[in-house]
């Protein structure tokens, strides 16, 4: 005798009350084999996340900053200067080193207020080294240069090695080295090196007080990453090394003039490169358009492959017994009984399926060796135990169908 287990599709019966609801939640054991790899991806996660965060703790410090052993710091000219005995102090207090006789080094000093800039200028240095002023900064401590805007030049020009061409002593000992950034005049009474088109990177001006300034487009030569490269590390010692007292003044980056004068990053974008991506971005958006594929109307095909709906109820069945749901196959088995069983016996149907206790009680009328309550534990009763109890239940069920339709 073959047992088959009906289609999916067979119409659904109501539940005795003597059924025992069937559960279907999976346990705490097949929870954790299903989570399991998310758990363990979520953990790795956390666990770089952590690990970059731990990293990150280490303290950065801005370009050009002599207590970085990053390739855009400065700490190997302050060791190579403190080798050859200059006393190098660093400081973020401005008033330190606002006078004296020793070499003062001032970055960026446009992020200065003005009156940090007239006392900066009313002190007494014996040189004082100026990297990146802008013309506010020129101004007010070196007024006869300026930025180079002029004769078709440009203002900023990239690092790159670049011979002395002048008659500094410092610059024709060093000869050759990595200068750039912007660039400045030399005025009437200073003197331009390593000329770049119309404006030099490095300007020096005699001041009236027996020293002099010495004006740097950019400190690219000064840094970890470029010291060890041509004349770079004699240039340094001769404009840095030529007192005996060095003092780098540290810029503050959180003065209301820095932060006026942070820029950002679309700063440094032309007005025309910016029209000209949005006309490529437009550009692109036609061209997308114009190849984009073009969906028709949705076309009906036959079907390569008719399954059989034998083995679409074989397939089901497979399934239930992979996840073992006993429960539920024998509902399955049990509605579909019931709703052949009902029109052989003339139970009528309410709501797809026969009233439990009239279509008991028919059968019993049918059949007088089974009793109502007998038919109502094999039509409405609790779900099978285990796989054999299913198959058993198949086949009663199968026997009591057989014997309604005997004539």
């Amino acid at each position: 005798m073959t047992t088959t287990v009906p289609a999916p599709d067979a119409p659904p019966a109501p539940t005795a009350p003597a059924a025992a609801p069937t559960s279907l939640a999976p346990s705490g054991r097949s929870l954790w084999y299903r989570g399991r790899w998310y758990l363990f991806t979520t953990a790795m996660l956390l666990l770089a996340g952590a690990v970059l965060a731990g990293l990150n703790q280490e303290q950065r410090y801005p370009p050009l900053d002599p207590r970085s052993y990053d390739p855009a710091g400065t700490r190997a000219v302050i060791a190579l200067l403190q080798r050859e005995g200059v006393k190098a102090d660093i400081t973020a207090d401005l008033t330190t080193g606002a006078a004296g006789a020793g070499t003062l080094v001032v970055p960026e000093p446009d992020l200065l207020s003005p009156d940090r800039l007239r006392a900066l200028a009313a002190a007494r240095h014996g040189r004082l080294v100026l990297i990146a002023p802008g013309p506010a900064a020129l101004s007010a401590l070196v007024p006869g240069v300026r930025p180079s805007d002029e004769g078709g030049g440009v203002p900023y020009a990239s690092v790159r090695s670049t011979p002395a061409d002048c008659s500094l002593p410092a610059a024709v000992r060093a000869g050759s080295a990595h200068l750039g950034g912007l660039l400045y005049t030399a005025g009437t009474r200073g003197e331009g090196c390593y000329p770049r088109g119309h404006g030099y990177p490095l300007v020096s001006v005699p001041n009236s007080r027996g020293g002099d300034v010495i004006v740097l487009g950019g400190g690219a030569f000064l840094t970890n990453e470029l010291l060890a490269k041509d004349g770079n590390a004699a240039l340094a010692l001769a404009l840095l090394g030529s007192q005996p007292d060095l003092t780098w003044q540290l810029p503050d980056y959180t003065a209301p003039i820095a932060v006026e004068q942070r820029k950002q990053l679309t700063d440094y974008i032309p007005e025309g490169w910016r029209w000209a991506g949005y006309q490529l971005g437009i550009a692109a958006l036609l061209a997308a358009a114009w190849r984009a594929r073009r969906l028709g109307p949705v076309v009906s095909e036959n079907l390569p492959v008719v399954v059989r709906a034998a083995e679409t109820t074989e397939g089901r069945a497979r399934l239930y017994r992979r996840a073992r749901a006993r429960g539920r196959a024998a509902d399955a088995l049990r509605r579909a009984a019931a709703h052949r069983l009902a029109p052989a016996l003339g139970v009528p149907l309410s709501a797809g399926a026969p009233d439990p206790t009239a279509l008991c009680a028919a059968i019993a009328d049918r059949l007088p060796e089974r009793p109502a309550g007998d038919v109502a534990a094999l039509l409405y009763g609790p779900p099978p135990t285990d796989d054999a109890a299913l198959l058993r239940l198949a086949d009663d069920l199968d026997t009591l169908e057989r014997q309604v339709r005997k004539p």
